[in-house]
C-alpha cells in the first residue's frame, strides 16, 4: 500500500495544480465592458495645504529665508607662522599633585593635552610664551613637581 501512496499523493497534487491554474486564468468576459477612450479633459486636483507651499511663496512677499551657503576668502599671500608647541613632562606622584597642576594651567589659561602612562605625566602646552611657561615650572615647584619644558618633537 505505501508503494501506491507516493504517485497516488504525486497525481492528486498535479490534478489540484491544474485546476487551479485553470480558475485562476478562466476566461470571464467582462459585462459592459467598453474600450477605452482618450479625454482630453484636464481635472484639477484639489493641493493640498503642505508647509513647503509656504516656502515657495516668500518669493512674492519680498523676502527669502536663510541659505546655509558660506563664501570663504584666502588670502594666500599672508605668511604662514609656525607655532612652537611645548612639552612639559612632569612625574606626578599623588592625585593631589594633578590636582594643583591642572588648577595652575587653568590660572595661566594654557590649553594642554594631558597624555598619561603608567607613572609619568606628559603635558602637552600648546602656548609660544616661553617666559610664562618658566614661571609655572616655577610655581609647580612650591607644590613639589618637577617639570621640565622642551619643544615638542612629534615622533
Amino acid at each position: 500500500m505505501l508503494r501506491w501512496f507516493i504517485p497516488l499523493l504525486a497525481v492528486g497534487v498535479a490534478i489540484f495544480i491544474i485546476f487551479f491554474f485553470i480558475s485562476i486564468n478562466s476566461l470571464h468576459e467582462q459585462k459592459e465592458s467598453q474600450p477605452l477612450t482618450l479625454s482630453n479633459e484636464v481635472t484639477s486636483k484639489k493641493t493640498k495645504d503642505v508647509w513647503l507651499s509656504h516656502f515657495s511663496q516668500t518669493q512674492k512677499l519680498g523676502y527669502f529665508y536663510p541659505v546655509n551657503e558660506v563664501y570663504v576668502t584666502v588670502d594666500l599671500n599672508e605668511k604662514i607662522v609656525n607655532v612652537i608647541t611645548y612639552e612639559l613632562s612632569a612625574s606626578l606622584l599623588d592625585p593631589y599633585q594633578l590636582f594643583c597642576l591642572k588648577e595652575e594651567l587653568r590660572r595661566y589659561a594654557l590649553k594642554y593635552y594631558l597624555k598619561k602612562e603608567k607613572e609619568n605625566i606628559t603635558l602637552l602646552i600648546y602656548s609660544q610664551d616661553v617666559n610664562k611657561l618658566n614661571t609655572l615650572v616655577k610655581v609647580l615647584k612650591n607644590y613639589q613637581i618637577s617639570a621640565t619644558i622642551k619643544p615638542y618633537k612629534e615622533g
